[in-house]
């Protein structure tokens, strides 16, 4: 049973950063692709960030790029999402997903499992 679990997050003020973070078990994170998604209050969960079994291989959306910086540790199968320069727009929770099933990586719907999410509130 492969669980992923966020954390991290919480309460930040504009233009500061936030770092979350998952945890994969059950199986080897390191041998999957691992993404970051996020939804805001009354929209739709939209990508923010993958790494691919390379962790060089990264994608971000365009409207985190330059801000956000996704990276992974094989060895304690964790994931992370470093959140700098944080605007009001970037308020979600913020959910981690793992194991790519297609290479469209930007839809959620490709993602074969979820964490619960982390909450990220970013205050004028």
């Amino acid at each position: 049973q492969v669980q992923l679990a966020e954390s991290g997050g919480g309460l930040v003020q504009a233009g500061g950063s936030v770092r979350v973070s998952c945890v994969a078990t059950g199986h080897t994170a390191n041998s999957y692709a691992m993404g970051w998604f996020r939804q805001a209050s009354g929209k739709e969960r939209e990508f923010v960030a993958s790494v691919g079994w390379n962790p060089v291989m990264t994608s971000y959306a365009d409207s985190v790029k330059g801000r956000f910086t996704i990276s992974r540790t094989g060895a304690k199968n964790t994931v992370y999402l470093e959140m700098n320069n944080l605007r009001p727009e970037d308020t979600a929770v913020y959910y981690c997903a793992s194991e790519l099933r297609d290479p469209d990586y930007r839809r959620r719907e490709n993602w074969k499992y979820w964490g619960t999410g982390s909450l990220v509130t970013v205050s004028t």
